[in-house]
């Protein structure tokens, strides 16, 4: 089973929270989406982790796979 941390808007405190799949809790709280992105990214290259974005509407948006992905792209070039 892949590891995801996830970036979803924080409805009550405003900003951005950067969650683990299945939490209550956030595994840390930003002031805007771009720095929960850099952080989770990190994290998610050290730990190998699925990165997944969402927008204000709760969509998914870009998920990245810094770790064993069970999909992986066809085109070894990128």
């Amino acid at each position: 089973m892949r590891q995801e941390i996830h970036i979803v808007p924080n409805q009550e405190r405003g900003g951005w929270d950067a969650k683990r799949q299945n939490a209550e809790r956030a595994s840390k709280h930003f002031g805007t989406k771009q720095q929960a992105v850099d952080w989770s990214r990190n994290l998610a290259k050290k730990e190998g982790l699925e990165m997944i974005p969402h927008g204000k509407d709760g969509k998914v948006q870009n998920p990245n796979s810094y770790g064993n992905d069970p999909c992986p792209p066809r085109d070894k070039k990128h």
